[in-house]
């Protein structure tokens, strides 16, 4: 009876530590507004070589989250084989997004419109100041995340990796702050890892890069550095297996969370021996 009773009490320790193991492996959710989601990973839907590609993407990848720009959407299309009958809004929260708007006027007149024909008050915020590099124009951007803000939505803004502008985002109300790593669409990954680590400290909103990734490990980059999340689409789209690529960005954007969260080993100048030497016998 005490044998048996020992037994189990070792497999319920046993349990309980495997329990643990298994949560401390997790990935803590990302929390925006109130709002929590088991993915770090937020994508746009376009690029995509066609819409069944794009739903296959979207669903390798585990994202809660995708980004429409209604500028390429016709809500009256539902039903016809449109982008929207590829998304399913029980699955996915749509994220409209205001790309190709260049003055904070469009931007606001788009995430209005967003708002009365789908019902969306989450809005991604892009104010473009230059066609040719798509770097925003962060005075205009300033002004439609005030004006946004005051009128209800909530504002996940994209901006250059400019400490005072992203601080200046936050203080103006935005729910989340997406500075870029590289320019849009330019594979190029993290440019400025100092800029992004100040951006991070300062930081009481989350921090999620948006642009610029390439490939997956400029995904666990982003992360291991202290992002909260990363946005991308052309990575994925644009790849030769855009499918596969998503499923690689999911582990690289999950490995990245987890390596920053770990605690790493201090980096050393020389080598140090990972088997004892101590006790050997001579």
């Amino acid at each position: 009876m005490t044998a048996t009773l020992a037994k189990a009490g070792a497999a319920a320790a046993a349990g309980g530590t495997a329990a643990a193991t298994a949560d401390a492996a997790a990935v803590a959710p990302l929390v925006v507004a109130g709002r929590t989601f088991r993915s770090r990973l937020i994508l746009g839907t376009g690029k995509y070589p066609d819409f069944p590609t794009m739903a296959a993407a979207l669903a390798a990848s585990g994202t809660e989250v995708v980004t429409v720009a209604l500028r390429r959407v016709n809500l009256d299309e539902r039903g016809q084989g449109s982008l929207l009958d590829f998304v399913d809004p029980e699955r996915y929260l749509l994220l409209p997004n205001t790309a190709g708007c260049y003055t904070a006027d469009e931007a606001i007149r788009t995430a209005r419109l967003a708002r009365e024909v789908g019902g969306w008050d989450w809005v991604k915020l892009e104010v473009i100041g230059d066609q040719k590099t798509l770097f925003p124009d962060n005075v205009e951007l300033l002004r439609a995340t005030e004006r946004l803000v005051a009128e209800g939505f909530v504002v996940l803004a994209y901006t250059n990796d400019d400490p005072v502008v992203c601080k200046k985002l936050e203080e103006l109300g935005a729910a989340a702050v997406m500075p870029l790593g590289a320019p849009i669409g330019s594979g190029m990954g993290i440019r400025n890892p100092a800029n992004l680590r100040i951006i991070l400290e300062q930081a009481k909103v989350p921090i999620i890069v948006d642009a610029g990734v390439g490939t997956a490990s400029d995904a666990t980059i982003a992360m291991e550095l202290g992002a909260h999340g990363v946005l991308m689409n052309t990575a994925i789209a644009g790849a030769a297996d855009p499918v596969r690529m998503a499923r690689a960005m999911k582990l690289a954007v999950e490995a990245g969370w987890l390596a920053a969260n770990a605690g790493r080993i201090p980096r050393k100048l020389y080598a140090s021996a990972s088997s004892p030497l101590t006790g050997l016998i001579e």
